[in-house]
């Protein structure tokens, strides 16, 4: 086995390790989830992600809401909202109170992938994430992304569209 080279790099601040690690792990698993995905279900992860906002409610929701709630940019959404339509997993309406509006909800089919593609993305984290980490320490991640969403929420800088993380 060819020994890896030394990717560290050097000495960081708390600051800096407690950044790099973030991006880090939210590169690799989101990376490691999305792969399966594909494999499995041939559903890309932007779509899982529409999806998951989707699956939360029993009512439809307006494009300009799941564009706010999903980390995808207004344009994104529209073309994974286009892409679900055609596979049969999602459902555009228009709205009763504005016509304007277009309302969007998964469809029986799509609640199925969705639960698929869920347990799919459970078996990916568990062994690197979820049961690698107590319940204290996701309970302290927890904290820490409510703390900065809420920031965010009032006045922090994040992503021009687009930009929630699930809770």
């Amino acid at each position: 086995m060819t020994p890896r080279a030394d990717l560290t790099m050097g000495p960081l601040s708390d600051e800096d390790h407690a950044f790099y690690g973030l991006v880090w792990a939210g590169t690799t698993l989101a990376a490691q989830v999305g792969r399966e995905l594909v494999r499995a279900h041939d559903l890309p992860l932007s779509w899982f992600e529409v999806m998951l906002w989707l699956a939360g409610r029993q009512e439809p929701v307006g494009a300009t809401e799941l564009g706010a709630k999903t980390m995808l940019s207004r344009s994104q959404v529209s073309r994974v909202v286009d892409a679900l339509e055609v596979r049969g997993l999602v459902v555009r309406t228009s709205s009763d109170t504005d016509a304007r509006s277009v309302l969007i909800e998964l469809t029986e089919r799509g609640r199925a992938a969705f639960a698929e593609a869920n347990e799919t993305r459970r078996k990916v984290l568990a062994p690197v994430f979820t049961e690698v980490l107590d319940e204290a320490e996701l309970a302290a991640l927890v904290t820490v992304w409510r703390k900065l969403k809420a920031h965010r929420a009032d006045g922090g800088h994040g992503p021009a569209e687009g930009g929630e993380v699930a809770e």
